[in-house]
């Protein structure tokens, strides 16, 4: 998902800072994690009130919904579980991204401030650097708490363990002060558990068989921390009309080494008759894969071109999924293997989309798109943008030609912000090659154009912090001093399509070229120089706060909402 993200880095330093945690976290707990066992006081007065009562207005309300008219009544019982199994998501993300959470939400009785928690899951902001807004609370960790918080990345990269690495688990000090590799399955194991038997119970009432199998196999998944089957088995599953994407997925939240997967569900309905005009258009992941920018040992792989591409309504989001921006498309799975094998599933999320263009985007290209382009910022570009971010995570290389393995780890911290930039350069170079084949119809080029740079101040907004965040920095000023766009003399920003062509192929040249040799030097060196917020871009984000126009959505949902029980 991969969310509904334009879909998720800070310089490499130490995790020597303290990770404060409740009075109500075990103390075998805090033993096994290596987490300070210091607690705070927090207290109401603890808060900096006004500076979170100003940030918790970044947010606009939205209400998740869906028709559900069509469903079964098995079907209508079957979602009201899965919205119970992405609950135990958000439990299990809490405890990866934070701890306990209950002495912190239980201290503040402000509710805009004890949503602004939720949100964050935790006292640091996501949208803003990830800044602390409850006083006395040190820097987040870079690991979050998938390391010890007094481990250094030289203890780490020291330490003699072949399986280091390993996505689906948690490192720990063991009794005898080193590390240890502990599985999800083991260091969750009562959530895990908990989630697994829903996902059982759900697939009694399943009508759609390859979604029966589909959930009954990744119950199997996540108690042994072993996905790969359960991928192959999504792959398949493309007729059922209820979708759940669930698991520990995306690795966002590890700042560190982007090694660690966080817990996350999307409950969504698909809409059949959207999804079949999207079909075709990961038919022609092979062919434009040739095309690609970039000298021939960049792209010789070859996609799968067996991808599944629909739109849906989400109806319920839970753990990472909810944290700070919200997704609005997903390309699942990461497993490149299985990507290489059968592609991927990219899901649209319509409605979450449609959200934030009514309520963001136009309000943004009033503020700071010239009135001659504006009528080019429109929803079937904002829609098919995004859409082809989804699509373009297939293209470029996954493994390194340089020895050095999957372009993922060679990168570290840096491979989720490239893979982010690749995937937006690409996807519109596939807008062009496919418009200029007739095969996408709708408007005219500029339309994509001005839309994506709108995008850029919408995503831009979500901050350094966020792997979109600063891939869409990298590709702000990159562009801006090829002269793609520039800003007029009136305080608005024009396109300029020759430059705007020389400046997309340029810099999805450099991307796939530092992926695929594995350059992490060369990564944090374009990320260093390209990746910063100048002070031009900081002043037009200040404009929108002024215009109090909302940096992203918070979500009403639930089974009231859905008239479920």
């Amino acid at each position: 998902m991969t969310s509904s993200t334009l879909k998720r880095l800070l310089a490499a330093v130490s995790t020597a800072a303290i990770l404060l945690t409740s009075a109500c976290d075990k103390a075998a707990d805090k033993k096994t994690t290596g987490v300070t066992a210091k607690t705070i006081d927090v207290t109401a007065k603890t808060w900096s009130s006004k500076a979170a009562h100003l940030r918790a207005d970044i947010y606009t309300d939205y209400t998740l919904t869906a028709d559900l008219s069509h469903l079964s009544d098995n079907q209508r019982q079957m979602v009201s579980i899965l919205i119970d199994v992405a609950n135990i998501m958000d439990q299990l993300y809490w405890k990866q991204a934070y701890g306990n959470p209950d002495a912190l939400i239980a201290s503040v009785s402000d509710p805009k401030l004890k949503k602004f928690i939720d949100l964050n899951y935790g006292p640091w902001d996501r949208l803003d650097g990830d800044k602390p807004f409850v006083k006395g609370v040190k820097a987040k960790p870079l690991g979050a708490r998938f390391y010890p918080a007094d481990m250094t990345k030289q203890e780490f990269e020291a330490w003699d363990e072949k399986d280091k690495k390993n996505i689906y688990t948690v490192v720990r000090r063991s009794a005898e002060g080193g590390l240890k590799l502990v599985p999800y399955h083991k260091e969750y194991k009562e959530l895990v558990y908990k989630a697994t038997a829903l996902l059982r119970k759900a697939a009694t009432l399943a009508d759609n068989s390859e979604f029966k199998n589909y959930l009954l196999i990744r119950a199997d998944a996540m108690e042994k921390d072993d996905y790969q089957i359960s991928d192959l088995a999504w792959m398949d599953m493309k007729s059922n009309p209820i979708e759940l994407v669930v698991g520990p997925i995306e690795t966002y939240e590890d700042l560190l080494y982007g090694y660690r997967t966080s817990y996350e569900a999307f409950v969504l309905i698909k809409d059949q008759a959207w999804s079949a005009k999207l079909a075709r258009f990961a038919t022609f992941l092979p062919e434009l894969q040739k095309g690609l920018p970039v000298e021939a040992q960049y792209k010789a792989e070859t996609p799968g071109s067996n991808s599944d591409l629909g739109a849906y309504d989400a109806v319920y989001y839970g753990g990472h999924a909810k944290a700070g921006s919200k997704t609005i498309a997903i390309n699942l799975p990461n497993d490149e293997e299985v990507q290489l094998k059968k592609g991927t599933r990219r899901l649209q999320l319509k409605n979450v989309m449609r959200a934030k263009f009514d309520k963001i985007l136009i309000p943004i290209s009033k503020t700071l798109i010239a009135p001659t382009q504006r009528q080019h910022v429109t929803f079937n570009a904002f829609f098919s943008n995004t859409m082809f971010h989804e699509i373009s995570h297939g293209l470029g290389i996954k493994e390194t030609i340089t020895g050095k393995g999957a372009v993922r780890l060679a990168l570290k911290d840096a491979a989720s912000s490239f893979e982010e930039g690749k995937a937006d350069l690409l996807g519109l170079y596939m807008i062009k090659k496919l418009f200029e084949k007739g095969e996408v119809t709708e408007g005219v080029m500029m339309d994509y154009y001005v839309t994506f740079v709108a995008s850029i101040f919408r995503s831009s907004r979500f901050g350094a912090s966020s792997a979109h965040g600063k891939a869409n920095m990298v590709r702000f000023n990159y562009f801006l001093e090829m002269g793609a766009f520039s800003k007029n003399s009136d305080g608005f920003y024009e396109v300029h399509t020759d430059k705007f062509n020389q400046a997309m192929d340029s810099l999805g040249n450099l991307l796939l070229t530092i992926q695929g040799n594995g350059d992490y030097e060369a990564a944090k060196a374009l990320i260093k120089t390209k990746g910063q917020m100048t002070e031009v871009l900081k002043e037009d984000l200040d404009s929108l706060g002024k215009a109090n126009i909302p940096v992203d959505i918070a979500f009403i949902q639930g089974k009231a909402i859905l008239s479920l029980k």
